[in-house]
C-alpha cells in the first residue's frame, strides 16, 4: 500500500460507515456487462488466449477486458459490439473476408442452430459441463504452481465454454477466478473490473448482501482501492465488511446446528479476522496507529478462538500487533507479543521464524538493548538467508546498520 494521509474522515460513528459502505456497495449493482465474441475456431490450448478476448459496453465506450498476442477489430451489429479476432501468424496469409471464423454474439449462445432430442442435448451439456469443471481446476492448479500465463490461458477456455452453455453459475466462478488472477499479477484495475461483474452477477440473482461471497469480494475491492490510494472508497469498503460481518454474526450467533451450522459461523468469525487484519495494515501504513491497533487486538483474539494460539496465523498477527506497539513506543509490550510470537514461532517450527526475528530484534534495538539486538538481529540474518529471503535479508541488514550507529552514537 502506498503511504500518505488518509484523505476520508475517519472519525464518527458507526452508523455513518455503515451507510457510506452500502452506497459504496450501491455503485456495483449495476447488470452485469454484456460481451460479444468472434471466435477463430479450434487451436491449441496455449494459443487459445490469442484468439479470444472478451469486450464490454457500458456507459464510457467499449473497453478491452483481457487482450494478448492476438490482433482485433470491431464492427457493431445493432446495439452488440462484435469483436472480430485472428491469429497473429495469420496475419499476411488471408483477407479479413476469408479468414474462418464463427461468430458467438451476446451473452449466451447456444451450441448448435439445429434442435436435438432432449436426451441428446442432457448428455451435450453434461460433458461440457465436465469439461468446463475440468479446466477451471487445472487453472486453479496452475495458479498455485504459479504458471500465471497458462491460467489465464485455461480460464479463457472455461469462459467460452460456460457462455456457449448458457451456465450462470460457471461463467460467476470464472469470472471470480480471472479476478482471482488478475490481483494476483497486481493488474488491479482489471481486477476490480471483474470483481465488479462478479458481484453484480451475484446480487441480480438475489444473493443478499451480507452473504460470505459478497463480503469477500468487497473485501477485495476495498484492498484494491486501498493499493491505488483511493481512500474514500477504500474506508468505506472495510467499514461495510467490517460491520456487516459484525451485525451478522451477533444476528446468527444462537442459530440451531440445524439452521447454521459450527464449521459455517466459523467461516464468517475468520472472514471477520481476516478483514480486521488487512484493514489494521492499511491502517498501519497510513500512520494511523491506535486504529490499527485495534484492528490487530481483534484480529488476533478472533484468530486465537477459531484456530488456537499455535496456528501459524495466529503467530503472524502477534507479530505484527507488536510491531503497531513498537511504533507507538510501547516497546515493554511489544517486546511481550513479540517475545511469545517467537516462542510459539519455534515450538511450531513457522515458516517465517526469521520475520519474527527480525521484528523482535528491532524492538530490543528500541528499547537499547543492543547486545541482546545484535545477537538476534544476527540469528535472523542465518535463517533469512538459508530461506533464500531476499526482502528479509535487506530489512535485517538495514536493521543492523541502524543498530551499529545507534551504538556508536
Amino acid at each position: 500500500f502506498s503511504g500518505g494521509a488518509v484523505h476520508a474522515d475517519v472519525a464518527g460513528d458507526s452508523d455513518m460507515f455503515l451507510r457510506r459502505g452500502l452506497s459504496y456497495l450501491g455503485v456495483l449493482r449495476r447488470p452485469l456487462v454484456k460481451i460479444s465474441f468472434r471466435y477463430t475456431g479450434i487451436v491449441g490450448q496455449r494459443q487459445a488466449v490469442a484468439c479470444l478476448a472478451c469486450v464490454y459496453q457500458d456507459e464510457k465506450g467499449l473497453r478491452n477486458w483481457w487482450m494478448r498476442e492476438g490482433k482485433f477489430g470491431q464492427m457493431r451489429q445493432g446495439d452488440m459490439v462484435e469483436t472480430v479476432l485472428w491469429r497473429p501468424w495469420e496475419e499476411g496469409r488471408r483477407s479479413s473476408k476469408d479468414r474462418n471464423t464463427a461468430a458467438v454474439t451476446g451473452f449466451f449462445a447456444a451450441f448448435s442452430l439445429f434442435s436435438k432430442p432432449v436426451e441428446e442435448e442432457k448428455d451435450e451439456s453434461s460433458k461440457t459441463e465436465d469439461q468446463i469443471i475440468f479446466l477451471l481446476k487445472k487453472a486453479k492448479l496452475s495458479i498455485m504452481k504459479g504458471e500465471l500465463q497458462d491460467a489465464e490461458q485455461i480460464l479463457h477456455q472455461a469462459l467460452w465454454l460456460s457462455q456457449q452453455s448458457d451456465n450462470n453459475d460457471a461463467i460467476t466462478y470464472t469470472y471470480d477466478l480471472m479476478a482471482n488472477l488478475a490481483f494476483v499479477k497486481g493488474e488491479l484495475s482489471n481486477a476490480e473490473t471483474l470483481y465488479k461483474a462478479v458481484m453484480s452477477n451475484l446480487l441480480a440473482t438475489g444473493t443478499p448482501q451480507d452473504n460470505n461471497g459478497i463480503i469477500e469480494i468487497s473485501l477485495k475491492l476495498a484492498m484494491i482501492y486501498a493499493a491505488q490510494s483511493q481512500h474514500e472508497l477504500a474506508i468505506a469498503g472495510y467499514q461495510f465488511c467490517v460491520l456487516t460481518l459484525e451485525e451478522k454474526i451477533k444476528k446468527e450467533k444462537d442459530f440451531p446446528e440445524e439452521v447454521l451450522t459450527a464449521a459455517e459461523k466459523t467461516d464468517t468469525h475468520l472472514l471477520l479476522g481476516m478483514t480486521l487484519d488487512s484493514y489494521g495494515r492499511y491502517l498501519l501504513s497510513n500512520k494511523q496507529l491506535s486504529r490499527a491497533q485495534t484492528m490487530y487486538e481483534k484480529a488476533l483474539q478472533i484468530c486465537r478462538e477459531e484456530q488456537g494460539e499455535t496456528h501459524p496465523q495466529t503467530i503472524i498477527l502477534m507479530n505484527d500487533l507488536a510491531t503497531v506497539m513498537d511504533a507507538q513506543g510501547a516497546y515493554d509490550n511489544a517486546y511481550n507479543h513479540a517475545k511469545k510470537a517467537l516462542e510459539l514461532a519455534r515450538q511450531i517450527e513457522h515458516p517465517e521464524q526469521h520475520v519474527v526475528l527480525g521484528n523482535l530484534a528491532g524492538i530490543l534495538m528500541h528499547k537499547e538493548s543492543f547486545t541482546e539486538a545484535q545477537r538476534v538481529y544476527e540469528e535472523a540474518l542465518r535463517q533469512a538467508q538459508k530461506k533464500g529471503d531476499s526482502v528479509a535479508v535487506q530489512r535485517i541488514k538495514e536493521g543492523l546498520a541502524e543498530l551499529a550507529q545507534r551504538r556508536s552514537s
